[in-house]
């Protein structure tokens, strides 16, 4: 059979990159092992996070579907460090982790343009070059033929479980792992690797003692992910604290030889920053207790989630040390803990655009590139759906920038760096990220989405009307001055403004929106509240965001020094061995790219920006 596109997987990131296509009109499939399991929340019961908040709404901007997915099925909402500034700020819902399925399935299966096919891709259709996709082979020998092939296979590829001295071949505990394509992939040249990751065990909710544990709630307001909703009607439901302590830590040092961690079974690499409870206990021997969050599954599920007891110890240690912790002296275990451990291919052999340099139409995204998180996933598979949409209408690639967006900083660093463990997004991790905060950005990417096809005329007219909303405020803060009459009814740290205009009074610290709108409901009140929020954080925050705006633009500027496709590295005479192999290993598409490549000195970079500023300039 014939497609235009063909996604291997139902993740996250094949959920973003099969919608893609479909939704700029070309005809797609979607292969996944079992549709039963598309979108499964696989680990935590949670969507959004620190940077990762960030990167959800930024795949709204950009016209993806995972910040309307937790928007409908979210049991609690929090914005995450609403005490420090808004650069680290980000929203976090728990999910209802079946009904996010039931949603992502629904959305598939609506779509049109999508087809949905359950087997496993064994195998590639290749041309006569052996070097540009044709389509795909499955288990049962069915074959389809397409132009562009999103590979999201996540942790199913060669895939394997630990608990304790049990080990089966598996991609999620009940699942079969997916084998037969490592082959393909490695015969063509493809750098493969190991890498683990884990989950906590899932306790009964009944033989929980709730009087021992910390209650803690969401928030009263909700912020929704997508920027087309204006707000989210939802249950809520709270989640629990409790701690480990020396009781906790003792059982597992006693069994820590049974850990397939230590034992030498697992030899995948782990994610250091979020480490499973074995690790903990042993990396950090002089803390006393660790955090345990326990997190509901989902409205209709006794289900419960124990955020931050990862763990592949034997199910008769996690049984043990899971009843010294407060709240949980008769839990009852339904689902084990587990490592699995699984292959996943250098980032570094694809461009920018997430297409392979090995072989053409061939996209890769999502866990299968050493991500972890759901939103990474999600995030790649949009922009490798995206680019190979692009591919497909003969268009350049879109590849945004570090300075745009947290997706960008996720993609540059897979490419240009590469990754030696499961690589988790942070706030540290980018440059501009006061630039980057979650409420705006629709501001930085919204037009990007219109524009590739993903907005519709509504969408985007609502856009322009916030835009302009903005704008008004704004200016009216910049002409409104606080006279006496004002001043004998505020309170008085505002008085102290007398004379000032809104705009210079609002970049005091004690100087709120609030306080300004009491004064002028007319002009300023009447709007949603992120509205006015954005507004504030824009005027306050003006001078370091100007600051970072220079930053900005030098950066941009070593951004638009391309460098030619296929360029000739051995041609530049005095660049170190290292610079030479690592410039011909990743082929950097500008200055910018080459320049965050480790091992490259400045040295290295003048001298390449020497020999194509001989050449006729060209820009990104």
């Amino acid at each position: 059979m014939e497609f235009d596109a063909i996604v291997i997987g139902g993740g996250h990131a094949g959920i973003e990159a099969a919608l893609v296509n479909a939704r700029l009109g070309f005809r797609t499939l979607m292969i996944t092992q079992n549709l039963d399991c598309i979108g499964k929340l696989s680990c935590n019961p949670a969507v959004g996070g620190l940077a990762k908040g960030n990167m959800v709404r930024e795949i709204d901007a950009l016209g993806g579907e995972m910040g309307r997915l937790i928007d409908a099925t979210m049991i609690q909402f929090r914005v995450l460090n609403r005490s420090r500034g808004p650069a680290v700020q980000a929203p976090r819902a728990q999910a209802d982790k079946p009904a996010y399925q039931t949603a992502a399935k629904k959305t598939l299966e609506r779509q049109p343009n999508l087809d949905l096919f359950q087997d496993t891709v064994v195998d590639f259709i290749l041309d006569a070059s052996g070097r540009r996709i044709c389509g795909v082979v499955t288990e049962r020998g069915r074959r389809f033929s397409a132009s562009v092939v999103v590979l999201t296979t996540g942790t199913f590829l060669n895939g394997k479980i630990f608990v304790g001295e049990y080990s089966t071949s598996a991609g999620r505990i009940g699942e079969p792992a997916a084998h037969g394509l490592d082959r393909p992939l490695r015969e063509l040249g493809f750098t493969m690797g190991r890498m683990k990751t884990g989950t906590p065990a899932r306790v009964s909710r009944r033989s929980l003692d709730f009087d021992k544990l910390e209650t803690q709630f969401g928030d009263d307001e909700i912020v929704p992910f997508s920027f087309s909703h204006t707000g989210v009607d939802r249950p809520k439901l709270p989640c629990f604290i409790t701690y480990t302590n020396t009781a906790t830590h003792d059982i597992l040092r006693e069994n820590m030889g049974r850990s397939p961690l230590y034992s030498g079974t697992i030899v995948g690499a782990g994610a250091r920053y979020c480490p499973s409870i074995e690790d903990k206990v042993v990396k950090f021997p002089d803390r006393d207790r660790h955090h345990v969050f326990i997190e509901p599954e989902g409205l209709d599920t006794e289900e419960m989630y124990l955020n931050g007891l990862s763990s592949s110890m034997p199910e008769d240690v996690q049984e043990a040390f899971i009843r010294t912790i407060p709240g949980l002296e008769n839990a009852v275990i339904v689902r084990p803990g587990y490592a699995v451990e699984y292959d996943f291919m250098d980032p570094m052999q694809l461009t920018p655009a997430l297409e392979s340099k090995i072989v053409e139409g061939l996209f890769v995204a999502g866990q299968t590139n050493g991500s972890s998180g759901y939103e990474e996933a999600a995030a790649q598979g949009l922009m490798a759906g995206i680019n190979a949409a692009r591919k497909l209408q003969k268009a350049p690639p879109v590849v945004l920038t570090r300075a745009e967006a947290y997706i960008g900083v996720l993609i540059d660093d897979l490419v240009t760096l590469g990754t030696k463990e499961p690589y988790r997004m942070f706030t540290s991790r980018a440059e501009h990220r006061l630039s980057l905060r979650h409420d705006s950005s629709d501001t930085r990417l919204c037009r990007t989405g219109f524009e590739i096809g993903l907005h519709s005329q509504e969408r985007w007219g609502k856009f322009l009307e916030k835009q302009s909303s903005i704008a008004e405020m704004k200016e009216l803060l910049r002409n409104r001055h606080l006279n006496e009459t004002d001043c004998a009814h505020t309170p008085e740290s505002l008085s102290r403004h007398l004379g000032k205009s809104f705009y210079q009074a609002l970049k005091s610290p004690e100087t709120t929106l609030a306080d300004l709108v009491a004064l002028e409901p007319e002009g300023l009140g009447g709007r949603p509240v992120e509205w006015i929020r954005q507004v504030e954080l824009d005027v306050k925050y003006e001078g370091y965001v100007a600051r970072q705006d220079r930053q900005v633009d030098r950066f941009r500027r070593m951004e638009n020094m391309r460098i030619p496709e296929g360029f000739e590295y051995d041609q530049i005479d005095g660049i170190s061995s290292e610079a030479r192999e690592k410039f011909k290993k990743i082929q950097p598409i500008s200055i910018g790219q080459a320049s965050r490549i480790s091992g490259v000195r400045n040295s290295d970079l003048a001298l390449l920006m020497v020999v194509l500023g001989r050449r006729p300039a060209r820009a990104v």
